[in-house]
């Protein structure tokens, strides 16, 4: 996975635990996962088990899916998403 990918997954995930105010044990016990899975995505580790990462997304109506690079925005940082 491309290293811009990984920092808006982990952006996304940090942001969204946040605004339920869990923390991170807290969050990693309600998805299932050893807080150590959660630290790893939050830090945009590159070594994550996609399995997991889809565990935490569900967590927020998410998954992981493909996306084209005709889908990521000009600016490299960020994923341009359909609502």
């Amino acid at each position: 996975m491309q290293k811009h990918v990984l920092q808006h997954l982990a952006t996304f995930v940090k942001e969204r635990r946040k605004e339920e105010n869990h923390t991170q044990k807290d969050f990693a016990e309600r998805a299932g996962l050893a807080l150590t899975v959660v630290r790893k995505i939050e830090q945009g580790k590159t070594n994550l088990n996609m399995d997991k990462v889809n565990l935490v997304l569900r967590m927020f109506g998410h998954e992981l899916a493909p996306v084209s690079n005709k889908e990521l925005s000009p600016d490299k940082n960020k994923l341009s998403l359909p609502c």
